[in-house]
């Protein structure tokens, strides 16, 4: 696993206020996947997010990012963390004004320590991967907002983290260029097989990952797992989640044969069916914020 979080907690202050971000929240990431982090705003979703690349600390249990588990880290320790593990892809993107495309995606490397003669080729490479090589001595004001977030993407890349973070990488930005961005990141995630977490409100962004996760109230309320490229082409977000009510009502139907037949305990019966009645209600929610009515 690339990442694997255990009951996780994060509690803000604020004066004699406590505010629950995240709840007791389990997740794992295999290596090499792409999921996609959905959920209202206040969620815990960009929290999640900032916990896992070591840019903000949990009040309570546990992170482990390819083994190592970050949660203990000490300031120093983060540090090195963010820069050789994580790379963060913001939606404000915190690209620098007075340097160019090229300047700014070398600029990671120059804090690593990488020889010149590396930083170079490096650029090159990344500026190509996302289709900019004709821009690379452009500054971000005479790019535009697609263009800069691409910059942004390869500047993610610069010293070849495993782990690539983005915190809603399309809010900015109009449909078509968000689809092109997202396409860049399906590419970075199956051509270079990073490990890819994304946060969105984007349901065409969201249905590109391999799994989508709604988050509500700091905990995981649904998981729509493992839907193909092949499947997602043709078939809109609201389609993924009614197929999953399909397979959850399959699922009750089945729950009530098996307790009819004795198959269960009683309290065995109730848990179940109360846990896929929980993640079927979310799924209504979501098509109905959608527009969508079963």
């Amino acid at each position: 696993m690339a990442v694997v979080v255990k009951e996780l907690n994060k509690i803000y202050r604020l004066g004699a206020t406590e505010i629950h971000a995240v709840r007791g929240l389990n997740l794992t990431v295999k290596e090499g996947g792409m999921i996609a982090l959905i959920g209202p705003s206040g969620s815990g979703k960009t929290t999640l997010l900032n916990i896992i690349g070591g840019l903000d600390k949990a009040s309570s249990g546990s992170v482990s990012v390819f083994g190592k588990e970050i949660t203990a880290f000490d300031p120093a320790e983060l540090v090195e963390f963010r820069r050789r593990t994580v790379g963060h892809i913001f939606q404000t993107l915190n690209l620098i004004p007075t340097l160019t495309a090229a300047e700014n995606v070398e600029l990671p490397m120059v804090a690593l320590g990488i020889p010149k003669s590396e930083q170079r080729s490096r650029v090159k490479e990344l500026i190509d991967v996302v289709g900019l090589s004709e821009r690379m001595d452009h500054k971000p004001g005479e790019l535009s907002g697609g263009e800069q977030q691409r910059v942004a993407i390869a500047a993610s890349l610069a010293n070849d983290p495993p782990l690539l973070l983005a915190d809603e990488p399309t809010g900015e930005l109009d449909t078509a260029t968000a689809s092109v961005i997202v396409n860049y990141l399906s590419k970075v995630n199956k051509e270079m097989g990073k490990t890819i977490i994304m946060v969105t409100h984007d349901p065409s962004a969201a249905r590109t990952a391999d799994r989508i996760l709604r988050i509500q109230d700091g905990v995981i309320r649904a998981d729509v797992e493992s839907v193909s490229a092949e499947a997602t082409a043709p078939t809109s977000y609201a389609d993924i989640l009614k197929g999953r009510v399909a397979e959850i009502d399959d699922q009750l139907a089945k729950l009530d044969e098996g307790f009819r037949k004795n198959e269960m305990t009683g309290e065995e019966y109730v848990e179940r069916q109360t846990r896929l009645r929980q993640t079927r209600s979310v799924l209504d929610e979501e098509l109905h914020r959608l527009g969508v009515v079963l």
